[in-house]
């Protein structure tokens, strides 16, 4: 199978897509849930079953809700930097996935257009990146700190964004993800989706999410369709 001709760029989430990394998430989960506590959102308001995105937006909703429009965007900026800390943490044992990088020089070579769409901070893809030699394969980073934090995924803006970056519209942009926010950005936006098997989300995952998901094992899978 081809790609379909309409896409002129590709896009790949970092952590379990494109980069096998390590990352704390029970650290980064309660690294939310305190500072939503310390803003004084109540517990009974944080949903903490929905990944640390779902615990933020629970919260941000209540602060919204609750007419504190100007703590929720302050809220959201002191994750962020708190995040970047923990995702640093394992980053000098990331690296790509086998046959990832190979992937995207032969995309490059075909001319599309390629990029790193991620809900990590930007400094942590830039490191691990460029300690990985691969930044350069890559035409634009979007990470959730270079828009609003309320445009990082899963937001379609954050595809708008990407597409912007890239010089291409959203419809024009296959993107590939190992999590449901990943195929909501897409969706949401417009843009083409694979789902992939690298990260969090097993087949039955995506199933669940819809099962007219195009999955594929991991980014490698992809050299078949570009050859």
């Amino acid at each position: 199978m081809a790609l379909d001709p309409r896409y002129k760029a590709v896009g790949f989430d970092m952590d379990g897509t494109f980069m096998n990394t390590k990352i704390d998430y029970v650290k980064l989960a309660n690294v939310v849930f305190d500072e939503l506590i310390e803003v004084g959102v109540p517990e009974y308001a944080i949903v903490r079953t929905e990944g640390t995105v779902g615990e933020l937006e629970s919260g941000v909703d209540w602060l919204i809700r609750n007419g504190r429009g100007e703590d929720a965007r302050s809220l959201r900026r002191k994750v962020s930097g708190r995040s970047t800390t923990v995702e640093m943490e394992y980053a000098d044992q990331s690296k790509p996935f086998e046959g990832a990088a190979e992937v995207v020089r032969a995309l490059k070579e075909r001319g599309y257009r390629t990029g790193i769409l991620t809900r990590g901070g930007h400094a942590y893809a830039e490191f691990i990146l460029k300690k990985s030699n691969v930044r350069d394969l890559f035409d634009v980073i979007v990470a959730r700190d270079d828009f609003p934090d309320e445009e990082a995924k899963p937001s379609p803006k954050a595809m708008v964004n990407f597409g912007n970056l890239l010089g291409v519209r959203p419809e024009e942009i296959l993107f590939l993800g190992d999590h449901r926010a990943d195929w909501l950005t897409a969706r949401d936006s417009g843009a083409g989706f694979f789902g992939v098997l690298t990260g969090g989300y097993r087949l039955v995952d995506w199933n669940m999410a819809d099962p007219r998901i195009k999955v594929i094992d991991g980014v490698a899978s992809l050299m078949k369709m570009i050859e």
